[in-house]
């Protein structure tokens, strides 16, 4: 009775959990370069997640990403290879590839950023002036 009641929890909690439409918070980076093209949704990574951690120098010296959203040009056959997001999500140290929606969780439509960054801040201040000058 207790096995069937944990598999029923197991599933109710999984189905929520992939019914649950993803969005980026603070800090995160969404990875769209090449997602949409190949009919995934955008890749949204937590930055904040793997920081607490990692320190910057296991991605960004190590792994060899790039200090800017967008810069690093990540196809799926490179994470496969172990390249990347890869060196880490191969099935034994973190999950590997089989698992899409857990990383493809972002919205279609968006387009790759840092989520509430400064920069993306000034960005919609400079296109909400624009907006309201034509009007």
């Amino acid at each position: 009775m207790r096995i069937k009641l944990f598999i029923y929890l197991y599933l109710v909690v999984t189905i929520l959990l992939v019914s649950i439409e993803s969005r980026a918070e603070y800090g995160d980076v969404v990875i769209n370069n090449y997602s949409e093209a190949s009919g995934m949704n955008p890749v949204i990574f937590p930055h904040w997640f793997h920081r607490i951690r990692f320190t910057c120098k296991v991605c960004h010296a190590d792994l060899g990403f790039e200090f800017k959203a967008g810069a690093n040009k990540i196809k799926m056959i490179d994470i496969m290879e172990g390249q990347f997001c890869g060196e880490c999500h191969n099935g034994e140290l973190a999950w590997g590839t089989e698992n899409c929606d857990l990383c493809h969780s972002g919205n279609k439509k968006m387009g790759t950023h840092i989520e509430r960054s400064s920069l993306q801040k000034l960005l919609d201040l400079k296109i909400d002036e624009r907006k309201r000058q034509a009007e």
